[in-house]
């Protein structure tokens, strides 16, 4: 989510300053120099911060890696989390999907580009990011149940489908996009949520 460092206490930026450090350098060496070749010293040193330091602000190489990723979905979260629940669930799904993307800071679809790309040729981030994937989900059902009326088991079986719905969208877009090189910046995602989210009736329905 977009953050305006000026609003925030000294410390309070020096940290933000120095995750933005950590994901966007570890994104520029993981890129050039390749994943597996690139250490968290590497990165410690380019960024001139301890390990101590990068611990502090990510658990591994992995999440550094897919920074781009949590951060919208630590936004998306945090949405969900506030917003009104009126009308069908996986429209209010995606209009907070929207908000989120529109909120995110002006260099973030670039990153989540290069983080696409770069995860798609290496399995361990491929692998990380399905367990991401399987906790956000999770994440997401638990922030709704209390709210979406989940007290049967039909409840809350119909919950976590349309939650995997969602996810399995979003998922089809990413695809999309990141084959088509990333098109059209933000609003080309954007408008591929939209059409992708219009097309899951029909696709609920085609033949074989």
């Amino acid at each position: 989510m977009s953050h305006d460092l000026r609003e925030l206490p000294l410390r309070e930026r020096k940290k933000l300053r120095t995750r933005r450090a950590l994901a966007e350098t570890a994104l520029r060496l993981f890129t050039e120099r390749g994943y597996d070749t690139t250490t968290l010293d590497d990165l410690c040193d380019a960024v001139e911060v301890s390990k101590r330091t990068f611990f502090r602000n990510y658990r591994s190489k992995e999440d550094v890696a897919l920074a781009a990723d949590s951060e919208l979905w630590s936004a998306y979260l945090d949405r969900v989390a506030a917003v009104r629940l009126d009308g069908p669930l996986l429209g209010v799904l995606r209009v907070a999907l929207e908000a989120t993307l529109e909120a995110m800071e002006p260099d973030w679809d670039r990153r989540f580009l290069a983080t696409r790309e770069l995860s798609e040729s290496v399995p361990v981030l491929q692998s990380h990011g399905l367990g991401y994937c399987q906790d956000t989900t999770r994440d997401i059902v638990e922030t709704l149940a209390g709210r979406a009326g989940a007290d049967t088991e039909a409840d809350a079986l119909r919950l976590r489908l349309t939650v995997e719905i969602f996810v399995a969208a979003w998922h089809t877009v990413c695809l999309h996009w990141t084959a088509q090189g990333g098109r059209g910046g933000r609003d080309g995602l954007t408008h591929l949520v939209e059409q992708t989210f219009t097309l899951i009736p029909d696709a609920l329905t085609r033949t074989a």
